[in-house]
């Protein structure tokens, strides 16, 4: 049953932990300038969205005789926006209505930010690089700015020493089984990248590997037991390579003209990521739910003001 929560509860966050996460995202933005970023306006409703690779309510608008989805993700923004500037990012707010059984992982909300950053012509290297660097500067910036309240609110912090390991999906689930990424992330003492994912794992347009089992993709993995950080890879860009892993996944071609006309058009090959703001300040603060780390926090199976 569905409840409502309280302003009270809604609210109930630290004003310590609201200014991490600001800072958070000012120094993010700062650095991704730095390295000739742009920032675009976030897309809230658009008629092509993420179809994710998990089941979700739909979340739309009916408008005259079409309909909007609300943004789960700007992936496909982004690709359309590498026309226009080679390196771009977006604070982006993305709704996503999971399903009521998410509502205690402490890592899912129904509306959330990410940031989503794309760099055309780039490999899952750069990016990874890229995110690398990026996280040991804000994380040795926020540490100057916050010490005393990181002090006493995560034991654990620190600075991630780069670069991070990488671990492959498919040796990490033979070895520990089904549930490996949370073996793994309550084992490790820093970020680590969890590379090459089964085809079958993610969505239709992370780039297909030259053995056609595996992506050419990525997730930043937190340690401490938080699990997912981040998620990205190289794009697919070629009309028939998409339209093959479109008909693999079992996609609707409808509900993805728009999408695959531009890509007749033509878009240039791309690699980027997105990266959870509430998450990585519930990382950062050391929070039990990515619930504390927003005001008015949206949690799967509540309404909230």
């Amino acid at each position: 049953m569905t409840e409502l929560r309280s302003v009270e509860k809604s609210v109930k966050v630290k004003r310590e932990v609201l200014e991490v996460s600001s800072e958070l995202m000012s120094l993010m933005g700062q650095f991704l300038r730095q390295k000739g970023f742009i920032e675009i306006l976030p897309v809230i409703i658009s008629p092509i969205t993420d179809p994710l690779n998990h089941s979700v309510f739909n979340a739309s608008i009916e408008y005259y005789d079409g309909q909007y989805s609300l943004t789960k993700s700007m992936i496909f923004h982004k690709q359309l926006a590498m026309r226009i500037h080679p390196k771009i990012f977006s604070f982006s707010p993305n709704v996503r209505l999971e399903t009521q059984e998410k509502r205690k992982s402490g890592r899912h909300l129904i509306e959330f930010t990410q940031l989503d950053l794309e760099m055309r012509g780039a490999t899952r290297e750069d990016v990874m690089l890229l995110v690398e660097e990026m996280l040991a500067h804000t994380f040795a910036m926020v540490k100057e700015k916050f010490e005393s309240f990181l002090k006493d609110a995560n034991p654990h912090f620190s600075i991630p020493k780069t670069p991070f390991k990488h671990v492959k999906y498919l040796e990490a689930l033979k070895e520990y089984g089904d549930e490996f990424e949370s073996v793994l992330s309550e084992q490790a003492l820093e970020p680590f990248w969890l590379i090459d994912i089964p085809i079958d794992e993610r969505e239709f347009y992370d780039k297909l590997d030259d053995n056609e089992k595996t992506l050419k993709d990525m997730d930043l993995m937190y340690p401490y037991g938080f699990n997912e950080a981040s998620s990205g890879g190289e794009r697919e860009f070629e009309y028939e390579q998409i339209i093959d892993r479109m008909k693999h996944k079992g996609n609707d071609f409808e509900s993805m003209k728009w999408y695959l006309e531009e890509v007749k058009k033509g878009i240039p090959s791309s690699a980027g990521c997105g990266i959870g703001i509430e998450r990585l300040t519930r990382f950062i603060c050391n929070l039990s739910s990515v619930e504390e780390a927003r005001l008015f926090a949206k949690v799967p199976g509540e309404l909230s003001i």
